[in-house]
């Protein structure tokens, strides 16, 4: 992938793998090194470059978040992604983790309901080069229905129950990550795996996120 020229960005986005994201044991060099590659800062606004790369989720605006690295990390890792893998990503928020999956997947297909960060992460993403993403503006708790199957389903918002419709858009031998709880609370992060038309879920660790709304997950 190309990117801009800043100058001392890496600086921070080491600091950030060694300190955030090794030091809490993933290691795995993939996602590690895409992690040290991604400008950060570039999907952040009105914070410094030690901030965008801070221990925390910070405001993108309309109410949504870019999760805390160590999350983006997490999710990144259940995933179990392959260079040839197609990634489902529903809530394309600021586009940092959209980044995350262009560096590591053949495909990526990113579905946000709030035109304005779409544009804005589009915006971001077209400016560091990458050409293997596709873009949605609509309700993402409905999927891609005629892009699918997905290898892997990741969604970055707290959805009140697994969403039926995205499991059947699941390859065989897929996966999907997504958040499970109430959004006032606190989420479990649930990992569904598909073999054929049984899947089997597990569940991870705790996490907060924004809720998903649609159809198919909570009513706004």
């Amino acid at each position: 992938m190309g990117f801009i020229k800043e100058q001392n960005y890496q600086f921070y986005s080491k600091r950030m793998v060694e300190s955030q994201i090794r030091a809490r044991g993933i290691y795995y060099d993939r996602i590690c090194n895409a992690m040290i590659k991604v400008p950060r800062h570039l999907f952040v606004s009105g914070v410094s470059n030690q901030q965008a790369y801070s221990d925390q989720p910070l405001s993108i605006g309309h109410g949504q978040t870019i999760s805390q690295p160590y999350i983006v990390a997490f999710m990144t890792m259940l995933l179990k992604l392959q260079k040839e893998d197609r990634v489902l990503e529903i809530g394309t928020g600021s586009g940092y983790q959209t980044a995350i999956l262009a560096e590591l997947v053949q495909k990526v297909y990113t579905i946000e309901r709030i035109p304005d960060l779409s544009k804005r992460a589009k915006r971001v993403l077209d400016k560091i080069g990458y050409k293997n993403i596709l873009y949605r503006d609509s309700d993402g708790t409905v999927g891609w229905e005629e892009e699918a199957p997905f290898d892997k389903i990741i969604i970055t918002a707290a959805a009140p129950e697994v969403p039926v419709k995205l499991k059947y858009q699941l390859s065989d031998n897929g996966v999907m990550v997504v958040p499970v709880g109430d959004y006032k609370t606190y989420q479990i992060l649930h990992i569904i795996s598909r073999k054929g038309n049984t899947f089997e879920t597990k569940e991870s660790i705790g996490c907060r996120f924004v809720p998903l709304i649609g159809k198919n997950a909570f009513k706004m």
